[in-house]
């Protein structure tokens, strides 16, 4: 038997236990049945309930789920729309997100399969300063598709988004001191001259 702050009791029977918990105006749970004899714990149960619920969505506040964001690709892509797909790609492996880039094939697009190939390794070469290729262009019936992961985990972009923002900040207050300094001189020369009287 655990005692409500954490205290040794001692054996004692189940009723004389439940008498001891009700006098506090608490609950007696079991902790570990399978023991010779049960230990038994006299506790607020709705107050520990509530305890170990906030740690648990504590706990998933920290946790980044790992989504993956679809982009996709034809094989007479115009160089213009081929750099705005880049551009999402980009934007979402910043964002900490695998990318599936995929080309799908039509009729007789499935005799051109090298030209997707090459768009999809074009696109490898221009991302890959800020990915990692998980699976290299592959084909699956008349698809095929590559996947990118982010080369820098949550922690480490969030960490280079702090280090930006100060830096912001230093250079907006050496702006604005610069101005205030800019301001001063231009107040003194307005202010007009004392002349002594003899």
């Amino acid at each position: 038997m655990i005692g409500d702050e954490g205290e040794q009791i001692g054996v004692m029977p189940p009723f004389e236990a439940l008498k001891l918990a009700r006098s506090k105006n608490l609950d007696l749970v079991e902790i570990s049945p399978t023991a010779q004899p049960p230990v038994c714990r006299i506790m607020d149960y709705g107050k520990y309930l509530y305890q170990q619920e906030k740690k648990e969505r504590e706990a998933k506040k920290h946790q980044k789920t790992i989504t993956v964001k679809e982009v996709k690709f034809r094989i007479n892509v115009d160089d213009h729309d081929y750099e705005t797909k880049k551009n999402h790609v980009l934007r979402f492996l910043d964002g900490g997100d695998k990318v599936k880039a995929t080309i799908f094939f039509r009729g007789r697009e499935m005799t051109r399969t090298g030209l997707g190939r090459a768009i999809l390794e074009r696109l490898i070469k221009d991302v890959e300063t800020q990915s990692i290729v998980e699976f290299r262009p592959r084909q699956e019936g008349n698809t095929l598709h590559a996947i990118l992961a982010p080369k820098k985990t949550a922690v480490e972009r969030e960490k280079e988004r702090e280090r930006e923002a100060k830096q912001k900040a230093k250079q907006e207050k050496k702006l604005a001191q610069e101005k205030e300094k800019q301001q001063q001189p231009a107040v003194a020369a307005e202010a007009p001259n004392p002349v002594s009287q003899a």
